[in-house]
């Protein structure tokens, strides 16, 4: 026999809740205050989990790829051969590795070949981790500048640890890459109101990897002309910087080197997620820049464009950032899986819009598909060699994944709002709570 559960006067349909809910649901509700009270503990066990997960097997056997590049080519700048550099790993699965970013960087990576390896990459995956939560915090200050401090707080643990074991993050700790580093430094400084912060952090990051570069759109679109001329000139100095250390390497990138997509891997692999290398999956060669590439790539810049310019329209911040973003990792030639470090932006302005349509509930339901589930990972698993470009059709169709996620965001992005947001009295923490799910992370604690 089933127990028995007993209602308050007046029964379920008046409102009233079970005395003894389910064993399973107490037990639930249970882990989610527990979480709510303590956000700090739970996020410091999960980075204490990521970090032996990366930092061990990059101490035992080959492991954090790229940090090894930017490690061991950075003083093959001083040499002068620095793009000449190939980095030969064991591993069937690993070719030779070149290094790929402008001089400037290999200058800012100079130190990391005077320190012992086990501190190196231990102080990198930590520092990765910190990015994380200082990029979950300016993301969603930018989506809820009025929430209470402590509601904030709570929201940026959780979501940091949450959001550590998503497919890019994960990758990019595995790889020992950048791309966390440079996605907290752009989102910490379009935060500042000074044109020189924010100009001085954007050109940095352009000067290291040249994608960062894509965000003076958002300085244009906010019409914050002293931030656009800061990040140039910033960002000319990094390259002036580059050629005065070494005038050969640099010559070396500038004219020759940057250019060249198939360079820096397979253009062709399941784990590029740009339009380029989603389409050469699809016809089975790389498409270049050719009429297919165009026919994808204008149509998918042109839906950014208008979804940064209505989000800048109605002061969404987080919206136009994330628009000229996801354009820049879109129509770039390479975009690996790891650089779609901003995927973090797109989940959590999905979630924490003060408005949901259906669009919204199906961008987020992709990107948790995606990212939760590493689907670009499994795609690797079946790709026979990195570099044939020719899949099976169900194999290359779900290869546009995060292209096709980042459209649905991008199309969210650009409807109006939807519903009624509360008024502007009303208490932000009413209106996170709107977003599904947002209350079931954050917990309801007093």
């Amino acid at each position: 026999m089933s127990p028995t559960v007993r209602f308050p006067a007046g029964g379920p349909a008046a409102g009233g809740a079970p005395e003894n809910p389910r064993p399973g649901r107490r037990r639930i509700e249970a882990v989610r205050r527990a979480t709510a009270r303590r956000p700090g503990t739970v996020l410091l066990l999960a980075a204490a989990v990521m970090l032996l997960l990366v930092w061990l097997p990059a101490c035992l056997r080959v492991g954090m790829v790229d940090l090894r590049v930017y490690r061991t080519a950075a003083p093959h700048l001083l040499s002068g051969d620095l793009y000449a550099f190939r980095l030969r790993l064991p591993g069937p699965d690993l070719f030779p590795l070149p290094f790929t970013y402008p001089p400037f960087a290999a200058l800012l990576f100079l130190p990391l070949s005077w320190v012992a390896w086990p501190l190196v990459s231990a102080a990198w995956t930590a520092a990765s981790v910190l990015a994380l939560c200082v990029l979950v915090h300016c993301c969603l200050r930018m989506a809820d500048p009025t929430a209470p401090g402590a509601r904030h707080r709570r929201r940026v643990l959780l979501w940091s640890a949450a959001l550590l074991w998503t497919e890019p993050v994960a990758v990019t700790l595995a790889l020992g890459q950048i791309n966390l580093l440079l996605a907290a430094c752009v989102a910490f400084a379009v935060e500042r109101r000074s044109a020189a912060a924010a100009g001085l952090g954007t050109g940095l990051a352009a000067g290291v990897k040249l994608v960062p570069a894509v965000t003076g759109l958002y300085f244009l679109v906010q019409r914050r002309w002293s931030a656009l001329w800061w990040s140039g000139a910033v960002f000319a100095a990094t390259v002036a910087a580059g050629w005065w250390a070494a005038p050969r390497p640099a010559a070396d990138f500038w004219l020759h080197a940057v250019g060249e997509a198939a360079r820096v891997g397979p253009v062709g692999s399941v784990l590029n997620q740009s339009v380029r290398g989603a389409l050469s999956r699809t016809l089975g060669h790389d498409v270049g820049w050719s009429a297919p590439w165009w026919a994808c790539a204008v149509p998918a810049a042109l839906l950014a464009l208008a979804a940064v310019v209505r989000t800048a329209r109605r002061t969404d911040r987080l919206g136009a950032l994330l628009a000229v973003q996801l354009l820049g990792l879109l129509i770039s030639p390479i975009s690996w899986c790891h650089h779609w470090i901003w995927s973090v932006a797109a989940v959590l302005w999905l979630t924490h819009a003060p408005h949901r349509t259906r669009v919204h509930t199906a961008a987020l339901t992709a990107w948790g598909l995606a990212l939760a589930g590493y689907l670009i990972h499994w795609l690797a698993l079946a790709q026979a060699d990195i570099w044939e470009f020719g899949r099976p059709w169900y194999l290359a169709a779900l290869g546009w994944s995060y292209p096709v996620c980042a459209v649905l965001t991008l199309v969210a992005l650009l409807l109006p709002a939807a519903g009624h947001p509360a008024p502007a009295g009303q208490p932000s923490e009413s209106r996170a709570n709107h977003a599904p799910g947002a209350l079931a992370l954050e917990g309801d604690v007093s």
